[in-house]
């Protein structure tokens, strides 16, 4: 064998998966298939160290994070552990720690033994006992500052417990156990930073994907991919829904008013502090005990409510882990006992692509029945076209589905294409995808024309989506409630539940139908539930909506990437929906300076006659928006806003902060939503948060409510 080349291939791979894994977050192998690669890279690497790249994957933890939020440098690295998957290897680990002591081999270490938890490690920094930057583990190095997502999770204790409340906690649990030890953390601990995993349970888990299943979205293949999904949210709205939890399982640097000597301390006093410390944290007098825990562990796997993928295995004392200090990329005092996954080999019947209710066309594999894991197992999820494409996937291929508990089988990669036992070209020469055939591409295509409507499709990113949003029956109840929505047309009483109904009876087939539903009453009565007083109200509240604002109607159409402050550009610079219609990519692309992705979306959505059907009859049934404030009349502003760029924080007594900014953008102004040079006013309520510290740092002009509210009446 060619060392060198090895060494060579490997690295290549290796780094490509890790970008798959941590950066675009859709690995394409197993876990322990990855394992193995980087095992085997370690050892060539380690006997012929002359061969080793600069950027091999060995010297480093993981991916590069996106740059979707603020970088975050671990002042100590977070590093990830050695995995091993047989008895032997673990016993093997427990006499290299012995040899690097100067121990004998028949003498006992005391380990800590805890659940290897399947999700998303985290950092959180607390100055003077609150909580102030969390952040991911991103390469080890350098992570992503999520601390707003982060502060949603309500096992992340904002503020750490002081030693009152740490008695009081200890009394609770009615624990005979003296509080000396409380005596050392009395003083405020002045810096910690507290390492853990953020988890999805099976429970919200199978929610998520249920519903994600019935809207056709792309599914996440497990718990982690989810959690992981949900805290780089740039909507921590998104993830306050996800009902994420924590665990803490160890530190980084700290300010030293605590003192342990072991591990199993350290978890305690941290439990002390306020974190969530799992319960089924052991110490093993020797290693024989601690696989003892890993054969209980395994054998009530299934029965915990979260995902692990193994147990954890720890030198218990704090000076044995400080002598045995740690490799490039790994500790050499812990190493985790990894279950297998649980896999099998199945056929592709069928592959049927449905669409969802934003309008994406998601492919589903239908297989021949499997059992996995006590499961027969007949469908999997194909995600989308890059994870066909990428997989070489096609009807009647032999494929490996990979289930893990829970959670939706996955096709994890081609085992025989249909009728060729090898489908790799022999030089290993893919240049067109992994799949490749000597060239030839043979793998499944999701249709051009959306299944649903017959209407035509578009790339967008990753998805396949439906371009027909205001009419295509699959995308139709959508349509509705973001149409209906606070922010867009404030129909008040048009909610989710009443839209359901409304389809499902035919009495709405697209959303300019909602100002036909005066003429529907009978059969509005005929619905359980609804009496004459709520379809009055309802009817009130759809009259009252036809005179809206022009940006908030755009809005309401849900062009797609088109949200509220596109919306107000699009009416700013072309008046109307004529305009709008009339104008050519370039001419958006221009007016906005806005990616040609942007652009291409509104422009293809007035090239659809159905949706332009729609919003003629939305005219016709007396819809009037009116344009907002945007030119001078003789001399004199109509409005002294328009222009102006306004920042809200904290909360006002008289408007919501919808509310505030609907009425300055009615007035030609913009509502900003993050501190910025440009800023006119920052508009200061009650408990405002960190952009009014910021803002008060940069200079900018702050006003109090009572200001803005002179504004307005200027």
């Amino acid at each position: 064998m060619d060392i060198k080349k090895r060494i060579n291939e490997l690295t290549d791979e290796v780094n490509y998966h890790n970008y798959l894994y941590y950066v675009l977050e859709d690995p394409v192998i197993s876990d322990f298939e990855f394992d193995k690669l980087l095992k085997e890279l370690s050892v060539l690497e380690e006997k012929y160290p002359e061969y080793a790249r600069a950027d091999s994957p060995t010297k480093r933890v993981g991916g590069e994070p996106i740059e979707k939020f603020s970088q975050i440098t671990h002042r100590i690295p977070m590093l990830s552990l050695d995995n091993t998957y047989s008895k032997e290897d673990v016993i093997e680990f427990d006499l290299k720690v012995k040899r690097f002591l100067g121990f004998p081999a028949n003498k006992d270490i005391e380990y800590e033994c805890e659940l290897k938890f399947d999700g998303l490690a985290i950092e959180l920094i607390y100055e003077n006992g609150l909580f102030t930057v969390g952040s991911t583990r991103g390469d080890g190095i350098t992570g992503e500052d999520v601390t707003k997502n982060l502060k949603t999770i309500k096992t992340i204790p904002l503020k750490l417990l002081n030693m009152e409340d740490a008695v009081q906690a200890r009394r609770a649990e009615q624990t005979e156990q003296k509080h000396k030890e409380m005596h050392e953390i009395q003083k405020p601990v002045k810096y910690i930073e507290v390492r853990g995993e953020v988890l999805m349970d099976k429970k919200g888990f199978k929610k998520l994907n249920e519903q994600r299943l019935k809207d056709n979205m792309p599914l996440f293949a497990n718990p982690r991919n989810a959690a992981a999904g949900s805290i780089r949210q740039l909507d921590s709205k998104i993830t306050s829904e996800r009902n994420l939890i924590m665990f803490a399982y160890g530190i980084g640097e700290y300010s030293g008013e605590m003192s342990f000597s072991t591990q199993f301390e350290l978890m305690q006093k941290l439990k002390l502090l306020g974190f969530n410390i799992n319960k089924e944290t052991k110490i093993a007098k020797n290693i024989n005990e601690a696989l003892d825990y890993y054969e209980d562990i395994a054998a009530r796997r299934e029965s915990f409510s979260f995902d692990i993928d193994g147990v954890v295995i720890k030198v218990n004392d704090i000076k044995f882990q400080e002598k045995l200090g740690e490799l490039s990329k790994t500790p050499r005092w812990a190493a985790a006992y990894k279950f297998l996954a649980k896999q099998a080999t199945t056929a592709i019947k069928d592959i049927i692509v449905s669409v969802g209710r934003t309008g994406v066309l998601t492919p589903v594999a239908i297989l021949n029945p499997v059992n996995i894991g006590g499961v027969e197992v007949q469908r999997a999820t194909l995600h989308n076209q890059d994870e066909i494409a990428r997989k070489n996937i096609n009807i009647g291929d032999t494929v490996l589905v990979e289930r893990s508990g829970d959670v939706i089988p996955e096709v994890v990669k081609v085992v025989k294409k249909a009728g060729i036992v090898n489908f790799r070209d022999p030089n290993g020469n893919n240049s067109g995808g992994i799949g490749d055939i000597g060239g030839r591409i043979d793998y499944f295509r999701i249709p051009n024309l959306c299944p649903c409507c017959g209407s035509a499709t578009v790339i967008d990113g990753a998805a396949v989506r439906c371009i027909n949003e205001l009419a295509c029956p699959c995308q139709i109840k959508a349509s509705i409630v973001h149409f209906a929505s606070k922010r867009a047309m404030d129909i008040e009483g048009l909610g989710e539940m009443l839209v359901d109904k409304f389809v499902e009876n035919k009495l709405i087939k697209t959303v300019a139908d909602i100002y036909y539903l005066y003429l529907e009453k009978e059969d509005l009565e005929k619905l359980e539930g609804f009496g004459k007083k709520s379809i009055e109200n309802l009817l009130n509240s759809i009259e009252k909506s036809k005179n809206i604002a022009y940006d908030r109607f755009i809005f309401a159409l849900g062009i797609r990437h088109v949200g509220e402050h596109i919306a107000f550009l699009l009416i700013k610079y072309f008046k109307d929906i004529e305009g709008i219609k009339n104008a050519s990519v370039g001419d958006l692309n221009s007016k906005f300076g806005i990616g040609e992705e942007i652009a291409k979306s509104i422009y293809n959505f007035f090239r659809l006659k159905s949706n332009l059907d729609v919003i003629n009859k939305l005219f016709s049934a007396g819809v009037n928006p009116h344009a907002i404030i945007s030119e001078k009349i003789g001399q004199e502003f109509v409005s002294p806003l328009y222009g102006k760029h306004f920042l809200f924080t904290g909360a006002l007594k008289n408007f919501s902060r919808d509310a505030a900014e609907n009425i300055i953008k009615e007035r030609g102004a913009v509502a900003e939503k993050t501190v910025k040079k440009g800023l006119d006013y920052v508009v200061v309520g009650d408990e405002p948060g960190s952009k009014y510290a910021k803002a008060v740092k940069s200079g900018l002009k702050i006003i109090s409510e009572d200001e803005f509210v002179k504004l307005l009446n200027e």
